[in-house]
């Protein structure tokens, strides 16, 4: 399968799903199938904010339209955070959307985790991502949640992150562990792998939804799983 990808929300993100999709499907001794196209990620952030997801669907339905004359067979968006009008967008969408979303819920449930702590974007934490989690309660800092949301987009768009940040994101991951009872901490926003990028420890399990995401793409593109 031909697998579309809308990138550049942010560039560090779009990266990372192609080094881990590339290798993924590697793994699997298959080829692989890609397209990227770029997306504007100060568009996206001013629609998200303003909560225009008409606007920001409209923006989706004119790449995924350039994905379609590609000949790729679905589609996926690699933010967390550009998921906020994903039903919007797929009702434009020439393309199957893959949900990053949607795995998780799955996911957490086979790994026997009953609650979770978030971190990413404003919307994905307020939201509890987007309220699609429905066998495993997610908390979130709310009292921090415009603090941690602005770091988390200052990152992203930068496209690297300063120690200050890498402390601030380790340190609410803690708390939801300590005050909340988070059994682990999901990396809700694909930018936050510049954090948590393995060269430390942080003390406490630590969940990327890009991998999860990335996983299902790899099935798709291997024909091991179907849309």
């Amino acid at each position: 399968m031909h697998i579309g990808l809308i990138g550049g929300i942010g560039v560090a993100a779009t990266l990372v799903y192609y080094q881990r999709l590339t290798a993924a499907v590697a793994a699997m001794g298959e080829p692989l199938e890609l397209t990227i196209v770029h997306a504007d990620v100060s568009e996206l952030i001013r629609n998200n904010l303003a909560d225009d997801r008409a606007a920001q669907a409209h923006s989706y339905a004119r790449l995924l339209g350039r994905l379609a004359d590609a000949g790729c067979d679905c589609a996926a968006i690699t933010s967390l955070g550009g998921h906020f009008c994903f039903d919007e967008t797929r009702a434009l969408s020439p393309l199957p959307l893959v949900s990053a979303v949607a795995p998780l819920d799955a996911f957490f449930a086979a790994e026997g985790l009953s609650r979770v702590g978030l971190l990413g974007t404003r919307v994905v934490m307020r939201t509890r991502l987007y309220g699609q989690l429905t066998r495993t309660e997610a908390v979130a800092l709310d009292a921090e949640t415009e603090t941690l949301g602005q770091r988390y987009q200052d990152m992203a768009v930068m496209g690297r992150c300063s120690e200050a940040d890498r402390q601030l994101f380790f340190d609410a991951g803690r708390r939801m562990v300590v005050e909340q009872g988070a059994e682990a901490i999901v990396l809700a926003g694909t930018d936050l792998g510049l954090a948590f990028d393995g060269t430390r420890d942080p003390g406490y399990r630590v969940i990327d939804a890009l991998d999860v995401h990335v996983d299902l793409l790899a099935r798709l593109a291997t024909g091991r799983d179907v849309l």
